[in-house]
């Protein structure tokens, strides 16, 4: 019997997961879901505001997508994270500093702990791509490190905590994002290098999470980069020879494949999200992320319905998608758990903070009590990938503790005159809140006898003082930043990635 338009759409519908704004599920999404047979949502920091208000919305959610439900969110670590409220985890690279799997595997299984409890069985995390690119603006901090092996090895440790705990995990952004310095949510990237370097580097962690076997990674999310020795006219969110040729033909991989978002301006803007949709799924991909608005997603359906109902995509291909969507809902199924261990997980977490602390260029402590200038950046804005920073008084709060505080904010790095600082003999304090790396005038003008890198490490290398690195910028990471200041920490960890040699 041929299928309807409807038969179509739901059919579609399974193959898409979608976003909504605001922290209820109102009756125009309800019916949009249940209408179009959507079984997959993805929920970010604008769907959220407690514990109560959160559960209540997955519940809302289980109930009009039913049991295979697969209810998503980024919560990596770090500045990544949707969930602030809950035990704050420490950056991939905090962790590839600390060096130890054991740790890893621990906090993986407690942010799965608090993701279960608030309704996700799905987590886009770890991110398995190497950071070899300094100048990297959207992954740095979020990655374990520069070295394949031992990044794979934190990384496999971190989801299988995960899953340990019933959250499915999706690593990120195959075939690699590390080596880039465009960021695919605002342009197309490429990662132009010979296949062998490719695979000695960028692929060999996601060679590895692939691998058959129950440490396999039940999903992989692709990038929305061009890589010209792979595939020089498509990027691989869309390429058969990347997603099909290599992931399941030469690596026989058997788990979800799922793009990143669509939405993002390296597909949308050049391709079209109901075509560009379309070509994910004929390339290989599983379920398309469509997280635009309600117009891009009817767009997206329709696309998919069309292709569907035209041949453009097989039936039996489409089936054998739904068949691998519906054994990772009922592997992982989405279940919440209570959660008592908020206390534990809270010191677990501090824990890794505190072992991921790095020196960098022989810092020295100034004496409790000191008379301390802290500058810091005006402004803390998301963005759109990571959560927004610390603000200035924040960092400035914690510091009071130790220190007679006086606080500078600045608004544009390249303009602020560190010369007109007055001379008065303070010791002076830069904490870096943003991921931006610094230009050629801090560079060249801001010395500070501190610098605490509270987020992107590389900020270190941009300005000539002693510093210390967190990784992030978490209330536990200015709580080991205190520690170290007042002699009660010692700062362990070493940074995973090249430059930083001490």
């Amino acid at each position: 019997m041929t299928p309807t338009q409807n038969d179509l759409r739901k059919l579609a519908g399974q193959l898409i997961m979608i976003r909504f704004p605001g922290t209820v599920l109102d009756a125009a999404t309800a019916g949009f879901i249940q209408a179009n047979g959507i079984r997959a949502v993805c929920l970010f920091r604008g769907n959220m505001t407690d514990s109560e208000q959160l559960a209540r919305l997955t519940a809302d959610l289980r109930a009009v997508m039913g049991p295979e439900s697969l209810i998503g969110i980024d919560q990596e670590g770090g500045a990544v994270v949707r969930s602030t409220w809950v035990p704050a985890p420490p950056a991939a690279m905090g962790l590839g500093a600390a060096d130890d799997t054991d740790l890893a595997h621990r906090t993986g299984a407690a942010v799965a702990r608090a993701v279960k409890a608030l309704g996700f069985n799905w987590n886009f995390a770890p991110v398995l791509d190497l950071n070899n690119n300094p100048h990297n603006p959207v992954i740095a901090e979020r990655s374990f490190g520069a070295e394949p092996l031992r990044a794979a090895e934190l990384a496999m440790a971190w989801m299988a905590g995960s899953h340990a705990e019933g959250v499915a995990c999706c690593v990120k952004h195959f075939p690699g994002h590390g080596d880039t310095n465009v960021d695919s949510h605002r342009d197309l990237p490429t990662v132009n290098k010979p296949v062998e370097e490719l695979d000695r580097m960028e692929l060999a962690p996601f060679r590895i999470a692939s691998a058959a076997g129950p440490r396999s990674a039940p999903a992989i999310m692709t990038a929305h980069i061009v890589y010209p020795t792979l595939d020089a006219d498509n990027p691989a969110t869309m390429s058969r020879r990347i997603l099909t040729g290599l992931l399941r033909e030469e690596w026989k991989y058997k788990g979800v494949v799922i793009t990143d978002g669509m939405d993002m301006h390296a597909i949308a803007g050049r391709y079209g999200v109901g075509n560009a949709a379309v070509r994910a799924l004929a390339a290989g991909a599983d379920m398309v992320m469509a997280l635009g608005t309600t117009e891009t997603q009817n767009e997206t359906l329709d696309a998919i319905a069309a292709a569907i109902a035209s041949g453009q995509l097989a039936m039996e291909d489409v089936e054998q998608r739904l068949e691998r969507l519906a054994s990772l809902a009922l592997a992982y199924p989405c279940k919440p758990r209570s959660y008592k261990e908020d206390a534990a997980d809270r010191e677990l977490m501090a824990e890794g903070w505190r072992r991921s602390l790095t020196a960098y260029g022989a810092p020295a402590r100034p004496p409790e009590g000191a008379r301390v200038r802290l500058v810091v950046r005006q402004d803390v804005v998301s963005d759109g990938v990571s959560e927004a920073g610390v603000p200035a008084e924040g960092v400035a709060a914690s510091l009071r503790r130790l220190y007679d505080v006086e606080l500078t904010t600045f608004a544009d790095a390249d303009s602020f005159d560190w010369s007109a600082l007055p001379q008065d003999g303070r010791y002076t304090i830069l904490a870096s809140t943003s991921r931006l790396r610094y230009g050629e005038h801090a560079r060249a003008t801001w010395k500070p006898d501190l610098h605490l890198a509270l987020w992107n490490p590389y900020q270190a290398l941009d300005i000539q003082a002693p510093a210390l690195m967190t990784y992030g910028f978490a209330q536990p990471a200015l709580d080991a930043v205190k520690g170290w200041l007042c002699g009660e920490l010692e700062a362990s960890g070493n940074a995973p990635v090249p430059g930083f040699d001490k």
